[in-house]
Formats: C-alpha cells, sequence, structure tokens
C-alpha cells in the first residue's frame, strides 16, 4: 500500500509545535520514499514521524523558497559525513536548478575541509527537460509549471506534480496561484487534489486563496484537500464543499483492492 506523509500542513511562516511546512513523503509499498520538497524544518518534521536524514535517499524541489529548499543543508552535511549513506538523488526542473546551487546552496555547502563543493558532492542531480517528467520506483511524475511568482519581468520557476498511485491520479500543486485557466486539465483529470491555500487575513498575490478556491465549482472541490495555511481558526473547509484541510502528519493510503481504488 502506498502512502503520501503530510510532514507538514503548514505555510512558510509556521510556528510553534503542531505544525510544520508543507512537505510530503511519499512511501512506497516497498517502503522506499520520495521526499516532495525539503523546508527548513524539515529535520523536526521528520523526527516528529519517527524519521532522520538516514531515510531520505530522493528528494523533488518544487521551486527555490526556503519552505521547500531550506532543508537540503541538513540534508547534504548529514548525508555526504555518514558512511551509511549514500548520496541522495534530487529531481527538478533545468531551471531550478539552474540557479539551486549558486542562488541558494553555495553560501553554505560550497567550502568543505580540503575542497571547493559542488552541488554533484553532495547530490546526485536529475534535470527534467521542459514539459517534462521523471519517473521514480516505476512511477511517472509529470511535472505541471505553475504561476507562483511574477515579478513582471520573469515568472519564478515552480512546479507541481501530477502522478499516479494504484490507478488514483494525484495532483499536488505544491506554491501556486489559481492557475484553473492554464491547468484547468489537471483540476479535471485529477481523483484527488492537494492546494495550497492561504487563510491569512492579510493575502498575497503569489497564493490561492480559500475565498477564491470556495468559488470553483463542486466537482472540483470535493476531491480537493488545502494544506499550506495559516496558524489560527480555519474556515468550515468541508462546509463549503471540500474534502477538509490536511492535518499535519496526516497519511493518506492507496491501494487495489479487488479492482477497486481505496484511499483511506
Amino acid at each position: 500500500m502506498a502512502k503520501l506523509i503530510f510532514l507538514g500542513s503548514g505555510s512558510a511562516f509556521t510556528v510553534g509545535a503542531n505544525n510544520f511546512q508543507s512537505n510530503l513523503l511519499l512511501v512506497t509499498e516497498q517502503n522506499h520514499k520520495l521526499l516532495i520538497d525539503c523546508g527548513s524544518d524539515i529535520r523536526l518534521s521528520l523526527h516528529a514521524v519517527g524519521l532522520s536524514y538516514l531515510d531520505i535517499t530522493d528528494i523533488y524541489i518544487s521551486h527555490q523558497h526556503s519552505d521547500h529548499v531550506g532543508g537540503l543543508e541538513y540534508i547534504a552535511f548529514s548525508t555526504l559525513f555518514d558512511p551509511r549513506c549514500q548520496k541522495p538523488n534530487i529531481y527538478l526542473s533545468k531551471d531550478v536548478s539552474s540557479n539551486l546551487w549558486d542562488r541558494t546552496l553555495s553560501g553554505g555547502l560550497r567550502f568543505i575541509d580540503g575542497d571547493i563543493a559542488t552541488i554533484n558532492t553532495f547530490f546526485e542531480e536529475h534535470k527534467i527537460d521542459r514539459h517534462g517528467h521523471f519517473i521514480w520506483q516505476e512511477i511517472n511524475f509529470d511535472l505541471v509549471k505553475v504561476c507562483h511568482v511574477d515579478n513582471g519581468f520573469y515568472l519564478m520557476p515552480s512546479y507541481g506534480l501530477f502522478f499516479t498511485l494504484a490507478g488514483v491520479k494525484i495532483f499536488v500543486s505544491t506554491d501556486t496561484q489559481l492557475c484553473i485557466n492554464t491547468n484547468g486539465k489537471y483540476y479535471e483529470q485529477a481523483d484527488i487534489i492537494f492546494h495550497d491555500c492561504e487563510t491569512s487575513h492579510y493575502q498575497t498575490p503569489v497564493h490561492a486563496n480559500y475565498e477564491e478556491l470556495a468559488k470553483l465549482p463542486i466537482t472540483i472541490k470535493q476531491k480537493m484537500w488545502l494544506y499550506g495555511y495559516q496558524p489560527g481558526l480555519l474556515p468550515d473547509a468541508k462546509k463549503d464543499g471540500f474534502c477538509g484541510f490536511v492535518e499535519c502528519g496526516q497519511v493518506f493510503e492507496f491501494s487495489l483492492v479487488q479492482n477497486h481504488q481505496l484511499i483511506v
């Protein structure tokens, strides 16, 4: 039985012991693990479910904000200097890769004793072409280009994922504005959607917010789980037609039972 574990379900600035940043762990029936994003509190969120860097062999990175890459330094140093570890694989779009080392990781990782490091010192990079995909443990992951931050000069590279587990089509938005006009086919085709959702009173333009998501057709909302929200009182998502808000540590299991998909 494959499962998705939400190591956290909060926003980038989630604080306190009750939630962490929205990083996911996909675990196959054979117990292979793919970490979907690796934020700055990954040490704590892994520990909360009884895991550590020793369990991280494969990582997908959607974009370069710290709640998605801030924990890579911890993974990099820990695995490099622990002889029990092999070099982790890291999967990411080429345009994310081109900036990840020079603009995000090199400041803390470049200098090691006796050498000048590169990203290949720590990770096996798997760069994904434009409109591309990657295959991990026989699962095909399509990268979905989303509009997260558009500064008017260029669009920050950011990618969600569309994949199938046990016959269930899954769309994980990662961080995005509501891109129903450009990515509507993924909302329609998915059997279950995990969508980031801003709930702050002081909304930003770079995330889908609850009010606009609530205006989506019921056929989409009834298969949508919300995550990436801010601390505080949450709206009644089930009353508004959604599956609900994902809780920290919540597990979604996917299996085939007598040719029927079962989601727990």
